[in-house]
């Protein structure tokens, strides 16, 4: 899977397997034993999910999440999904929120004072700066997905032994 050059945060990837939803299951509760110093493997009915042990994990580090779906061939389609730790993308999502709400509150008030005639320069100035916050937002998410790229190239791997 191509990481660098995608332009989404929380790259997602789609794959069937000629292996049965519960050959899978079977394979990632024998890993969880094999690689508990390093990774936590959690089994959750047809969910996976692979995090990077507390002791190895920086707060960029991701988490793995696959669901499985069993075809009528009995075969299985796998569905993941690359993210953050969940306290750290509510963080990155409420520091979204709160920046547009705050774009959206200053655009109210500069139409208000442009509708009565008052100046409303400093409406649009704080305005230019949530744009410029929402760019630095994403730029800082592409930076830190980089940064765990590689933990993320491990995830893949994990995931690949499973499905062998």
């Amino acid at each position: 899977m191509d990481i660098e050059n995608s332009i989404v945060l929380r790259p997602r990837f789609q794959k069937d397997v000629p292996k049965s939803m519960d050959a899978i299951l079977e394979n990632a509760n024998k890993l969880k034993i094999e690689v508990k110093e390093d990774y936590r493997i959690k089994v959750s009915d047809h969910h996976i999910f692979f995090f990077i042990t507390l002791a190895k994990r920086k707060y960029y580090s991701p988490h793995l999440h696959v669901e499985l779906i069993e075809n009528e061939d009995k075969t299985t389609q796998v569905k993941g999904l690359f993210g953050p730790d969940q306290t750290v993308w509510t963080f990155f999502m409420f520091m979204h929120f709160l920046v547009g709400g705050m774009f959206l509150i200053f655009m109210m008030m500069a139409y208000s004072h442009w509708s009565l005639n008052q100046p409303f320069i400093i409406d649009l100035v704080v305005m230019g700066f949530m744009v410029i916050l929402w760019f630095l937002l994403y730029f800082q998410a592409r930076i830190n997905r980089k940064k765990c790229a590689p933990q993320m190239y491990k995830l893949e791997e994990l995931l690949n032994k499973v499905l062998e």
